[in-house]
């Protein structure tokens, strides 16, 4: 059985790309995605208009991991022509390539870390830190993590956390923040302007309200689960926190498309490098990998996961308010 650095090693052949099916699956899932927010507007009926919005945020989610493999450097790498599509992509999703790059590096060389600095992940406090807390502070930190605030990371996550929180931490370095949240603003102003309410409701504000909604869950779930590990800083190590802190999300084939595999996400924490349509084949490949914490996008286990709040140092595990109360 491989571990380590050897299994690190062992996934570097998969760390390839097959540069005609990342071409093929960019330009046929933009391509789908314009197409849909097309429909959303253009289909005589209501009800296939609305199919034809909440399609068009699905496909926001897959485009969006695309964008986020081309951010690794794993797939279409050195293409002038990625590169402008990305750029504009980063744009028009609220998340422009200088503030998610960084941000999305620092969150994977400090994953599960206890302490270390919540850029790019959801803060973590353990329960000596959250008793210590002010009640404006404790109050801050669960608002972060509440249920509503995920739902809505379209608000919370992307126009205030990307974009607003992020130029005004640094408005030289991130002017392109600024840039994307005013071209979006014009954007959503012209459409309802110029085609009225239901045009900028379905063609607009419904696909990024479902896009970022799934997406800040994911990006939660992913490292907020009932068996996640997280640990100090000095006995952090990369596969460690890769295969202890990151789940596997088991997902129906058609929303493991939609979602552009990123419920392997314990690979992909073990190996960016990996392109996403590979990353089922390294699964099958290792049975290492097999072996992981797994959830899914159940009833069940998006409330087990979301009651998660603090890090209990003593019992090793994320417990609840409740159990916190308890104690």
């Amino acid at each position: 059985m491989l571990c380590g650095k050897e299994l690190i090693l062992a996934t570097k052949p998969f760390a390839k790309e097959v540069r005609s099916k990342s071409w093929l699956y960019a330009l046929s899932t933009l391509s789908f995605l314009i197409l849909s927010l097309a429909c959303s507007v253009l289909l005589p009926w209501l009800g296939l208009r609305i199919v034809a919005s909440l399609l068009a945020g699905l496909l926001l989610v897959r485009m969006f991991v695309i964008y986020h493999d081309h951010q690794h450097h794993t797939i279409l790498t050195k293409s002038k022509l990625a590169d402008a599509i990305m750029t504009v992509f980063g744009m028009y999703m609220l998340a422009p390539t200088s503030i998610w790059k960084r941000s999305h590096d620092h969150h994977h060389a400090h994953n599960s870390k206890l302490f270390s600095a919540s850029i790019g992940s959801y803060p973590i406090a353990t329960q000596q830190k959250f008793n210590g807390m002010s009640a404006k502070e404790k109050f801050g930190y669960l608002a972060i993590r509440h249920p509503v605030t995920i739902g809505l990371g379209y608000f919370s996550m992307f126009i205030v956390g990307m974009c607003i929180a992020s130029f005004l931490s640094c408005p030289r370095r991130h002017i392109d923040a600024l840039v994307a949240l005013v071209l979006h603003i014009a954007a959503a102003t012209a459409i309802f302007i110029g085609w009225g309410w239901e045009a900028w409701f379905l063609m607009f504000f419904v696909p990024f309200l479902l896009a970022f909604g799934l997406g800040a869950y994911l990006f939660y779930a992913q490292h907020n689960f009932p068996e996640v590990r997280f640990c100090n800083n000095k006995d952090w190590a990369y596969d460690k926190a890769a295969l202890e802190s990151s789940s596997y999300m088991a997902m129906h084939p058609v929303m493991a498309w939609f979602t552009g595999n990123i419920g392997y996400h314990h690979i992909h924490h073990l190996n960016a490098k990996i392109p996403f349509y590979r990353l089922p084949e390294v699964m099958n490949h290792f049975p290492e990998l097999q072996k992981c914490k797994t959830t899914t996008l159940g009833i069940k286990d998006v409330y087990a996961c979301l009651r998660l709040k603090i890090w209990d140092t003593e019992s090793g595990r994320m417990i609840s308010l409740r159990e916190l109360k308890s104690a």
